[in-house]
């Protein structure tokens, strides 16, 4: 169970534990302050209970059951050491930063997995069976190959198999995320999960349930694995250095000094709190700059894997294409009279190019419409104010024996509608899943960014090459289901590539499990793509991923700098405890303002925009792997 908090403008949700430890830290914070102001020590003994037990428990854990040597090892030999020479304060502050710093390293690393459970309750659940001429409703557990099955409209297909009658228009989005609605007749293949639209039919099926394609696509996600490398932890990672040199440096100098203050010092300065919070602070500033452009990233591994990304792959619909149709040209001698009679038709009718007609037309009267007949796969029919008029596809004209003088050259992907009134033709109207503004210039942006940029999509390859050209990507694969995108990235990933995958559908779920990063589109995207990816693009807009890819380059060259300050901060006042030139609270207080320096540096990120300096540097880097490369 968790709990929703609001911080300033957003709302953020933790779970029990959360909370109890950050009102442990806020009444430890209260301790320290209370304990410097009226200079009593034992205040911040409470600083030291209910900070530094949770760390010396985790201590002893890691050490018991793994023999796990950690950062949090030399924290508590610090603080019980400081207690010991009866500095509490210098206790109760140590025990204060670093259960700050744990709890946010814990907060913005936890990754929320994906849930399979929405895209399981999309499986039908019934089927209509027709045996000996008799339908029945039966599980679609039941339905084995070779049954013969019922189709209504606005029904989802019970499992995969192929029209024997009837005729229809099937939404597959959920499957291949075409943008859309695809015909079907008898003998063509129909699949688990997919929606019959208009027509009613009958099929035989050639799967069963659990063999299906929605079935399929389930297990691919389930069975899909980002193989990410963890967020590095930088105090663990130097944390069996650091104990070694702390300890070598604190009997050392004892042993030549004789002087207990000395070593204890040694130990306090080499605390690694600024260290420590190097990463998470970095991390928490990054998310949060996001935040304020609509991005929410679900975990701390994903900056540092997206930093590491050489290749982007795109799906097309919803992402690069805005994912409907629009009208993109009216061709027509009168065309106000000719948009009014076909509105007023579409307005009958359910399919998506129609509602784009509406659209287009802007909510405008409408006139009425008799005898509406609607046929499958070419186009409508009705009477208005008197007149016959049509609005389809060629082969609905010709079925009418109207003939069309010339032929219009169509960009691919676009969709041709003619009207026509009493057998004579009015015009036409062209539609298109239109491309985004700002796609072309993302693609090139990706470019100087040093990044690879694909398509994949599971539209057919005329349309699919006509937007990679528009958008300007080279690398481009057309008919893809969704196997086929996540063996591609699998494919990238085994020659070394990291690879960011963005999309919006159902169908992109797997391939956004599997790539390194996993980027779905927030707003319009389904539920199951934003569970499964890593982030998600709130406002749909795909112009802010080069700012996303710069900001995550910069918060691990924030990071990188941040430890190498600690690292050479923690050094020099060792050397100087050493020295006997601090004491403990000295040496407390020094590594404290390292501690705040880092997260003053990090705090910078909240700010951060790309520049052109990034794409230079980008550049420079490009330039350099490919000495490197010539070289070797």
């Amino acid at each position: 169970m968790g709990y929703t908090i609001p911080v300033g403008l957003f709302k953020m949700r933790f779970t029990k534990d959360q909370i109890i430890d950050i009102l442990s830290i806020i009444i430890s914070t209260i301790s320290i302050i209370t304990s410097l102001i009226l200079s009593l020590d034992y205040i911040a003994g409470i600083a030291v209970i209910l900070c530094g037990i949770p760390i010396f428990k985790e201590c002893a854990e890691g050490l018991i059951r793994e023999f796990d040597i950690k950062a949090d090892l030399l924290v508590t030999i610090a603080i019980i050491a400081s207690i010991i020479i009866g500095e509490v304060f210098a206790a109760g502050e140590i025990a204060t930063i670093m259960a700050i710093g744990g709890f946010l390293e814990e907060y913005t690393v936890s990754k929320t997995q994906g849930r399979i459970k929405d895209l399981v309750d999309m499986s039908p659940q019934f089927a209509t069976r027709i045996k000996n001429g008799i339908e029945e409703k039966i599980s679609v557990e039941k339905v084995n190959v070779g049954d013969i099955l019922k189709v209504l409209p606005g029904e989802s297909i019970p499992t995969d198999g192929a029209i024997i009658s009837g005729e229809t228009s099937i939404d597959q989005s959920t499957l291949t995320g075409e943008s859309m609605p695809v015909d079907k007749q008898v003998g063509d293949e129909v699949y688990s999960g997919t929606i019959n639209l208009f027509g009613s039919f009958t099929m035989k099926t050639t799967k069963v349930s659990g063999d299906s394609s929605l079935q399929r696509l389930i297990r691919l996600v389930e069975s899909s694995s980002p193989e990410n490398a963890k967020i590095v932890r930088t105090a663990d990672k130097w944390a069996t250095m650091i104990v070694v040199i702390a300890f070598a440096a604190a009997i050392l100098t004892y042993l030549f000094t004789f002087e207990i203050i000395r070593s204890v010092t040694i130990l306090v300065v080499f605390c690694p709190c600024a260290l420590v919070l190097a990463t998470p602070t970095a991390i928490m500033a990054a998310i949060g700059n996001l935040t304020n452009y609509g991005i929410l990233v679900k975990d701390g591994e994903s900056i540092e894997e997206l930093a590491n990304v050489s290749e982007m792959v795109f799906d097309k619909t919803g992402t690069l294409t805005y994912g409907t149709p629009k009208v993109v040209k009216i061709i027509s001698d009168h065309p106000d009279e000719m948009m009014h009679l076909l509105a007023s038709l579409e307005s009958k009718s359910e399919h998506p190019l129609a509602k784009a007609i509406i659209n287009h037309y802007n909510g405008k009267e409408l006139a009425n419409v008799e005898n509406f007949k609607m046929e499958i796969g070419q186009g409508v029919t009705g009477t208005i104010n008197g007149s016959r008029v049509i609005a389809g596809n060629e082969k609905l004209l010709k079925s009418e024996n109207i003939n069309i003088k010339d032929n219009l050259k169509l960009k691919n992907g676009e969709i041709e509608l003619y009207v026509a009134k009493e057998n004579q033709i009015l015009g036409r109207v062209l539609l298109a899943d239109t491309i985004r503004e700002n796609s072309r210039q993302t693609i090139d942006s990706l470019k100087k960014l040093r990044i690879k940029t694909t398509l994949l999509t599971g539209d057919n390859e005329k349309t699919a090459n006509a937007i990679a050209k528009e958008v300007k990507v080279r690398n481009v694969i057309a008919e893809c289901l969704p196997e086929d995108k996540t063996e591609y990235i699998g494919w990238e990933q085994t020659h070394g590539h990291k690879v960011a995958m963005i999309g919006d559908g159902i169908n992109d779920a797997p391939s956004l499990r599997k790539a390194n990063v996993g980027i779905a589109m927030g707003n319009i995207g389904s539920d199951i793509s934003i569970e499964a990816a890593n982030i998600a693009l709130i406002n749909d807009n795909i112009g802010d991923i080069p700012h996303l890819i710069g900001i995550a380059r910069k918060t691990i060259r924030t990071i990188n700098i941040s430890i190498t300050f600690a690292l050479t901060l923690n050094i020099v006042a060792m050397a100087l405890a050493i020295l006997g030139l601090l004491n403990p609270i000295e040496g407390a207080l020094i590594h404290n303002i390292g501690s705040v320096i880092v997260i003053v540096y990090s705090s910078t990120l909240t700010r951060y925009k790309i520049s052109q300096r990034d794409y230079a540097k980008s550049k420079k880097l490009g330039m350099t792997k490919s000495l490197n490369k010539s070289m070797a």
